[in-house]
């Protein structure tokens, strides 16, 4: 009997369909590498396939909803994940055609013994789809913020933020990088344009990271434009001593050495603070790192600066991170909320007197933010806010609120450059 090849593209499907099926289960999205699938072109096709299906999830829900009377069936492998991409091809990415998002979505199920059974039915749902593909097209970008957080940042941020928010999650994040000294040359052979401070941002890139000019030198490392904001604000000398807690994988940490400070790097995770030595080391940064919980940590003599990057929702990075919005829930936030403060009241023991406290986090929830603001002031004692000033960014003045509170969201165009900046929230006290 002759060999009958597979059919071409099934494989990059099968393996954006495990990833994906992953995902949905809980797990973050890290994008396939070489390892996953060695040809550039299936690879760039199959994380297209897969941030399309987690960009478009809302979307994605109210589509399948409408075509699966009976809904998702249950214990069915890959059928899910396989029936996502294949409906994001069809409806979201038309320039990819739909006979191969047919074809392929039934020879994948078929590869799967849980879910081969529902070969007919993909089948049959996917054609109805496609009939209805100008329909669901135009579906309302509303659907793409799930109600678990679309009340809130409606009243947090307004209207005119949240179509924003829409916008940018379907956009993605531009590459934003920091440099380690202001080097026109430099910018120019990157591709880049100045945003704020010593951040600069590549719009469009056609290398990885690890091949842009001045990789290998140490001249620059990624970090958001918002995740730079922190590390700025302590107004601190050259030569005092900061704590950075949760500092892993270390872009504050690199900040805060570039800055001339005594810095001391704490995480509680080995493998990621070793990750953080590793980009120190090609930055020829150095600074004291210890491995131990941020929430007990006590040094032998307090800090002059201490910056917590405390955990959190991460909901302001679904830019990069989707999923993120529709795996957290409103228990998800409360628990976060309580390790906070744990951290909030430790790095608070950490921090001598008339020192400079620094707390953010990655959150677009006000619970995580200014709500932990005002439980700091009625729990720690001699623990003062000392305000931003909009003069303290130039640029971004608007992230700046009437307490002197920071709070940046994907809607907003720091230094007037297009591609947003992911949602952050920075609190600055001074222990009296």
């Amino acid at each position: 009997m002759a060999y009958k090849p597979e059919p071409a593209g099934l494989k990059l499907r099968l393996v954006a369909a495990q990833r994906l099926k992953s995902v949905l289960a809980g797990e973050n999205f890290a994008p396939l590498t070489q390892a996953d699938l060695a040809d550039g072109r299936d690879r760039a096709l199959a994380n297209r396939l897969i941030t399309t299906a987690l960009r478009r999830h809302g979307q994605l829900n109210f589509i399948i909803h409408a075509l699966l009377d009976k809904g998702m069936p249950g214990k069915s492998g890959t059928f899910e994940a396989v029936l996502r991409l294949s409906l994001a091809q069809l409806v979201f990415l038309p320039d990819l055609g739909a006979h191969s998002a047919l074809f392929l979505a039934v020879e994948a199920v078929k590869r799967d013994p849980k879910a081969r059974h529902l070969s007919g039915l993909i089948n049959a749902v996917l054609r109805s789809a496609q009939a209805n593909s100008a329909k669901f097209g135009m579906l309302s970008d509303d659907l793409l913020i799930p109600d678990t957080f679309g009340d809130t940042w409606l009243d947090a941020y307004g209207e005119e933020a949240i179509s924003g928010f829409s916008a940018a999650l379907l956009a993605g994040a531009p590459l934003d990088l920091t440099l380690k000294t202001d080097d026109a040359e430099l910018i120019e052979a990157l591709g880049a344009q100045p945003v704020l401070a010593d951040t600069v941002r590549i719009e469009q890139r056609d290398r990885p990271v690890e091949a842009l000019p001045g990789f290998a030198e140490g001249q620059w490392w990624v970090q958001d434009t918002a995740s730079a904001i922190p590390a700025r604000l302590l107004g601190l000398e050259p030569g005092d001593r900061v704590l950075d807690l949760c500092a892993a994988p270390g872009g504050k940490t690199a900040q805060l050495v570039k800055a001339g400070y005594a810095v001391t790097a704490l995480d509680s995770d080995a493998k990621r603070m070793e990750r953080l030595r590793e980009n120190l080391g090609r930055l020829n940064y150095s600074a004291e790192t210890v491995v131990a919980d941020a929430g007990n940590y006590a040094p032998a003599s307090p800090y002059r600066g201490v910056l917590l990057d405390a955990p959190c929702s991460a909901t302001g990075t679904f830019r990069r991170h989707p999923e993120v919005i529709w795996h957290r829930s409103v228990g998800d936030v409360a628990g976060r909320m309580r390790l906070q403060r744990a951290l909030l009241a430790n790095a608070y023991r950490c921090l001598d007197t008339g020192g400079v406290l620094i707390y953010c986090v990655c959150s677009l929830e006000p619970a995580e933010g200014e709500e932990q603001v005002d439980w700091a002031l009625e729990s720690l004692p001699g623990l003062k806010l000392w305000p931003v000033a909009a003069g303290d960014l130039p640029g971004l003045e608007q992230a700046v609120s009437d307490r002197g509170l920071v709070r940046t969201h994907p809607g907003m165009n720091p230094g007037g450059r297009d591609g947003g900046m992911d949602g952050f929230f920075v609190a600055r006290f001074r222990r009296t």
